[in-house]
């Protein structure tokens, strides 16, 4: 029966990309329901040589649409070759409702730690990534986590953090609140008024001539965490913008990669 019932599963979630990379494509609330364009999902690469890390990236897109190729896809083949299990959340829309990204990314949490056994994971070493308004929902789920769902550690790249509206992206903003948001709601959100002790260590990079999200997100984020005594790296590169997301000509990919990838290493071997 076990077997029969891990035949049916590989059926139906075993895929493989147009890199020809092998992944799991899972529903995140109803298993039996085939995965298309409009399905809250996670994609699972697993690790040929497993370390026991995974990390689930929230792709960005202002919170209107998601992009999963540049901020999602493409950044599978760098954590697989580093031993880690990337899984990209496929998270809905907020439409002016902020619980609905959150919602899902709690749910993908549970559904990573839920399946960890099987996927050769520590459930210790679950981190959440985001890149611009994905940074919003990864750096929100960091600070919004309930017992079962806290991240073990962040990673945002060029993060919408605040909703303040001096700093914040405006089409985040809107996407996420609505229009009238109350001010209790703005605060709620603005996740660098959210930070505890209890929230997990976190890894920043992004660019200070970044015109679509301020850099002052991240360093308000930064200096939150570290009132907090919550470790952080923060990495703030002259040049190169917004949403350069693993793009190779980045002037910066190595130093960051490689930043990323010793944080990381220490990040494994943390005994907490």
């Amino acid at each position: 029966m076990k077997i029969k019932a891990i035949c049916i599963i590989l059926f139906i979630f075993v895929n493989v990309s147009l890199s020809g990379q092998e992944y799991l494509e899972i529903p995140l609330y109803d298993t039996k329901r085939i995965v298309d364009e409009n399905t809250p999902s996670i994609r699972v690469y697993l690790s040929d040589k497993p370390n026991g890390m995974a990390v689930i990236a929230c792709p960005g897109g202002g919170y209107k649409y998601l992009e999963m190729n540049k901020e999602g896809y493409s950044f599978a083949p760098w954590f697989n070759d580093r031993g880690i299990t990337f899984i990209i959340l496929k998270y809905r829309l907020p439409d002016g409702n902020p619980e609905i990204p959150l919602t899902d990314a709690k749910q993908a949490m549970r559904l990573v730690r839920l399946h960890a056994k099987d996927w050769s994971i520590n459930p210790k070493k679950i981190g959440i990534m985001g890149s611009s308004a994905g940074g919003h929902v990864a750096s929100t789920l960091a600070t919004h986590f309930d017992n079962d769902t806290r991240p073990d550690f962040q990673i945002l790249l060029y993060p919408v953090i605040t909703m303040d509206e001096e700093f914040t992206h405006s089409g985040s903003f809107q996407q996420l609140l609505g229009e009238n948001p109350a001010k209790e709601e703005i605060a709620l959100y603005s996740n660098e008024c959210q930070v505890k002790a209890e929230t997990p260590p976190a890894f920043i990079v992004l660019s200070d001539n970044d015109n679509i999200v301020p850099s002052t997100n991240s360093i308000r984020y930064y200096q939150s965490l570290n009132n907090n005594k919550v470790p952080a790296e923060m990495h703030i590169y002259p040049t190169g913008g917004h949403g350069w997301g693993m793009y190779k000509n980045f002037t910066y990919y190595d130093q960051w990669t490689g930043s990323l990838n010793k944080w990381l290493e220490i990040r494994l071997s943390d005994k907490k």
